[in-house]
């Protein structure tokens, strides 16, 4: 079995435990993770919702993907840290941040998305592939 991927928010209140690998781990240039972010982009691990336990009560704000689903960011309300999504349109995954892990290192993404919305000053891996938005199926 595999090490467990986990992490939490900046000042501990919120913790994670994932069993399993990700299923996507990607680097968004979306509007919404700029913003929510403070830089270029938003790097992310998505995991099978089944083998993800948290502890701690999250603050939760929902928005609306280009697609039109609703996403549900969470963030802690003491430090403010972001930590996780989860999606309306699909609620068998959940999505955690990379900055969030105890072992930021074993981020490994493979995709960049919304790379039409990137700026020129956020440099990305070169190499990896570029989608405008979000990738097909």
């Amino acid at each position: 079995m595999n090490k467990p991927y986990t992490g939490g928010c900046a000042c501990g209140a919120i913790r994670y435990e994932i069993v399993g690998e990700p299923v996507f781990s990607n680097d968004c240039q979306c509007r919404d993770c700029q913003k929510e972010s403070g830089t270029g982009h938003g790097s992310h691990l998505t995991f099978p919702r089944a083998g993800v336990t948290v502890t701690g009560q999250a603050r939760h704000w929902d928005m609306t993907a280009d697609s039109g689903n609703v996403k549900t960011r969470a963030f802690c309300a003491n430090c403010g840290a972001p930590v996780y999504m989860t999606f309306a349109a699909t609620p068998e995954v959940f999505t955690v941040r990379a900055a969030s892990l105890d072992e930021p290192a074993r981020y490994k993404p493979q995709v960049v998305t919304y790379a039409a919305r990137g700026h020129d000053w956020d440099r990305l891996d070169p190499d990896l592939p570029k989608f405008a938005g979000m990738p097909p199926g």
